[in-house]
């Protein structure tokens, strides 16, 4: 894998992993000792097994929808066998006729490292700001 392109060639796989609902393809991004906080219901999941167990009931969970995920104000950064890269992630739902449903955004950190040839994912932290008046958060940018 081109390095200089890395991150965003994770991206792009996360992206279809999630369009088309495939748990394998998602999962193979990510490394066995998977370490992820994840703003959505559960402070954090460790290792892989878990991390799949919440990707097929995500997958599960949209029936005939689906999810478009895009991303922008990517940086990242590749230093040896380690690579770091942040975005923000727009996720729209998408009924089988095409109409747009609903969507949020959220801020994403990931750590990667090279192991055996291959890349993988092996910290994730996703976030989003929180209202101090509301104390809910934002899942929608300003500029969106």
């Amino acid at each position: 894998m081109d390095e200089s392109n890395l991150f965003l060639r994770v991206l792009a796989a996360y992206s279809d992993a999630v369009r088309v609902k495939d748990v394998d393809a998602f999962t193979a991004l990510y490394d066995q000792d998977i370490h992820v906080f994840d703003m959505w219901g559960t402070w954090s999941l460790r290792g892989l097994a878990a991390w799949r167990d919440m990707a097929a009931g995500w997958f599960s969970s949209l029936g005939d929808e689906c999810v478009v995920v895009t991303s922008d104000d990517e940086s990242s950064a590749v230093a040896g066998a380690l690579a770091i890269g942040h975005a923000v992630l727009t996720y729209t739902e998408i009924a089988p006729d095409g109409t747009k449903l609903r969507s949020l955004s959220n801020r994403v950190t990931m750590a990667l490292r090279k192991t055996g040839g291959s890349w993988k994912i092996i910290h994730e932290h996703t976030s989003a700001p929180i209202d101090h008046q509301s104390q809910q958060a934002i899942l929608h940018r300003s500029d969106d």
